[in-house]
């Protein structure tokens, strides 16, 4: 498997990160993102490390930093809340509104049959997510998202949740739960990032809507499209 990689600098790499492919390795095995340090040294004698966090099922933009500084400085950058983050879902219906903000806190659940998930919680964290409805295609929506806060599978509790629809092929939250889903995998893509740096430019990186999401009908949306302030 080959890692498209989508910016690249002396600090920092962002790759496209295939579904399927987890940043830590599967206690029951699989593939990982180790599997691929070596190439993605590419000339450094230290592999990279992933700054921040995607599902195993979800594919697109993932920040590396190739050193111990730029690892703490990126990771600051999202403490603070100053990347910019744009995901697109396809959403398992069709929505009525527009666009809007979803504000709803998580918090960590587990059980002995279920295992652990995240669910709305009024004492849990709180958690931020604007979205806009991009297009329709075969009764599934694609929605752009744009989180503000970073919580562990805000996304796709926001959806369940907040819009009443979940992400299609969703196992934890939606349906395929219930084995009715015909999506190899949760459809969501981390489409863009964008990180600041003092002295420097801004880490910017794309990228393309993924061929399961093009099988479905649907095209990439116009990038320089109205978006959401992230501030």
């Amino acid at each position: 498997m080959m890692i498209p990689i989508l910016f690249e600098d002396g600090e920092a790499l962002v790759i496209n990160k295939p579904a399927g492919l987890s940043i830590d390795r599967p206690r029951k095995g699989g593939p990982a993102l180790e599997d691929h340090y070596e190439d993605l040294k590419l000339g450094f004698q230290r592999p990279p490390a992933a700054v921040h966090r995607l599902d195993t099922d979800t594919s697109g933009c993932l920040l590396l930093a190739r050193n111990a500084k730029a690892l703490t400085r990126f990771s600051k950058a999202f403490e603070d809340r100053l990347v910019t983050k744009r995901y697109l879902g396809i959403i398992a219906g069709e929505l009525d509104e527009a666009e809007g903000t979803i504000e709803l806190a998580l918090s960590k659940i587990s059980s002995a049959e279920k295992g652990w998930r995240m669910i709305a919680a009024r004492k849990g964290k709180p958690s931020v997510t604007h979205w806009r409805r991009i297009d329709v295609q075969g009764g599934n929506t694609l929605v752009e998202f744009r989180p503000e806060t970073g919580r562990t599978h805000q996304i796709r509790v926001h959806a369940e949740a907040g819009l009443g629809k979940p992400l299609l092929g969703d196992p934890v939250y939606g349906d395929a739960a219930s084995g009715n889903s015909n999506a190899p995998r949760t459809m969501l893509h981390a489409a863009g990032l964008t990180v600041p740096r003092a002295g420097k430019p801004p880490i910017t990186a794309l990228a393309p809507l993924p061929a399961d999401f093009i099988k479905l009908g649907f095209s990439d949306p116009v990038v320089d499209a109205p978006t959401f302030d992230n501030g």
